[in-house]
């Protein structure tokens, strides 16, 4: 285990409980954690690395954006992802965003079926993917964090899934 994986992992476990007992993702945590991982870069590989590291974290904040522009993710979790970018860097924060991803998907559909709202939730995809075809991609209040009384994902977790994922992988 390297000092690279206690400080993603230290990271990773805040936010996991910040995120499960408050709903939110300090920006405090997030901006700490990405300046720490410029610094660290900085010192042990210089200023290549620390370029890198801040890839990683412009990377991390432009793969999840999107969602967070169209209102399905909270700023909170494209921070986080940034900061893991800022300490993994440009090409792993891809793959971790894409772990992330399908973890965030498998369990999403777990919780569904738990909370009885699959049907709802496979609707308001439906939904979702219409509302896209006829007025373009723009956000849809009802499929909002704001505008569905849906349940919730603690979306920090799945980011430590994909993060663990592939820093194992690597």
């Amino acid at each position: 285990m390297t000092a690279l994986h206690i400080y993603v992992g230290t990271l990773l476990g805040i936010a996991c409980i910040s995120d499960l007992r408050t709903r939110r993702i300090p920006n405090v945590l997030t901006f700490t954690a990405a300046g720490l991982a410029l610094v660290f870069h900085f010192v042990t590989g210089g200023w290549s690395a620390a370029g890198t590291s801040l890839g990683g974290f412009v990377v991390g904040a432009a793969l999840f954006f999107p969602m967070f522009a169209l209102r399905g993710m909270g700023a909170g979790d494209v921070k986080l992802l940034a900061a893991v970018g800022a300490w993994v860097g440009p090409g792993q924060v891809v793959f971790v965003a894409l772990a992330t991803s399908i973890v965030g998907g498998l369990i999403g559909l777990l919780v569904a079926i738990g909370h009885g709202y699959l049907k709802a939730a496979v609707s308001n995809l439906w939904l979702l993917l219409m509302h896209w075809r006829v007025v373009g991609v723009r956000p849809l209040h009802a499929v909002t964090l704001n505008g569905t009384t849906g349940p919730r994902l603690v979306y920090a977790f799945p980011i430590a899934a994909g993060t663990v994922v592939t820093l194992w992988m690597r």
